[in-house]
């Protein structure tokens, strides 16, 4: 018998109080956002987060948006620093295989106010976490350089930055406004996490092109997939290609602490089976595409037998 009503967020709540980290698989999005959502009513100086999924169906040709991506790595820099008291992710979401922590932890970097600051170096920790420079930052992922002063929306923040800089001196950071451009207030220090949740520097396009050369037969060079990537560009969908940039992927269990206690939500089984089946189904009508080839599911995805087996080691309660 499920909880009735608001009874598992009260639950959530009472339990993440006890102590120790508690994350929390749903059998869809809908109760993730609506758990997250009562157990902050109920308990609002409890660490929430809800690591969001792509919103887009399996190899669609459609890249998510931006803040998504912005709110899925702060998540998972959240996640493996144990900056949380609940975490909450729908099963399918959670299937998904990830980038290595080691490149999110490896490109992510901080600014404070009266640190001295190399701007080309700033320049190329930029480039190599995917930032893009612009004339004027509009969306997270986006900077520019303009004399003494420099424009930050960095993954995973509401707000740009603004960096005042006296000579090779971090003097003021404030926030402002994307659409008057107007400072809004002042910070101490700011957090960068990288643009994208994989790597488009030399090395992650040269090891992006050897692996589609392997996966996959046939002249690279036909793809304009594979093109775009040697040319620095993003395709829409390129997400459903992460694991080429990669020796290996990670899991979502690879970024929790040891002491989680894991909360099996409601029927997860059914879900997992259902999303198994409609993205083989998917798999199968784009398969036949030589022009923009595909992975097979289990390369993007965890196996159901895989997804159960990694979470032996945590402590698990079923609801």
């Amino acid at each position: 018998m499920h909880p009735h009503g608001s009874a598992d967020a009260l639950f959530f709540a009472r339990q993440a109080r006890a102590g120790g980290p508690l994350f929390v698989l749903t059998s869809n999005a809908h109760d993730a956002e609506r758990l997250r959502e009562e157990i902050q009513w109920f308990a609002p100086e409890l660490q929430v987060h809800r690591l969001p999924d792509w919103e887009t169906l399996p190899y669609d040709q459609l890249s998510p948006h931006p803040d998504l991506v912005s709110e899925r790595l702060a998540t998972l820099y959240q996640f493996s620093h144990g900056q949380f008291d609940i975490g909450i992710v729908p099963v399918t979401t959670a299937m998904t295989r990830l980038c290595p922590r080691e490149y999110l932890s490896g490109r992510s970097f901080f600014l404070k106010t009266r640190a001295r600051l190399d701007l080309n170096r700033l320049r190329e920790d930029l480039a190599m976490a995917g930032y893009t420079n612009t004339t004027q930052v509009m969306a997270p992922g986006e900077y520019a350089v303009r004399g003494g002063l420099i424009d930050l929306f960095p993954t995973g923040s509401t707000v740009p930055y603004r960096i005042d800089l006296f000579g090779d001196e971090v003097e003021a950071i404030r926030t402002f406004d994307v659409d008057t451009q107007r400072s809004i207030y002042p910070v101490n220090e700011i957090r960068l996490l990288p643009a994208r949740e994989f790597p488009l520097d030399d090395a992650g396009r040269t090891r992006f092109r050897q692996n589609f050369r392997e996966r996959f037969e046939g002249d690279p060079s036909k793809s304009q997939l594979y093109k775009d990537i040697s040319n620095g560009l993003a395709p829409a969908g390129i997400e459903y290609y992460l694991p080429l940039f990669f020796e290996g992927t990670a899991t979502l269990f690879d970024y929790l602490p040891e002491n989680t206690l894991l909360v099996q939500h409601h029927n997860l089984q059914q879900a997992i089976e259902r999303f198994w089946q409609d993205t083989q189904s998917r798999h199968k009508l784009q398969a036949g595409d030589r022009s923009r080839p595909v992975l097979d599911p289990q390369e993007i995805y965890l196996l159901p037998d895989q997804f159960f087996g990694l979470q032996k080691p945590l402590r698990r309660v079923p609801i």
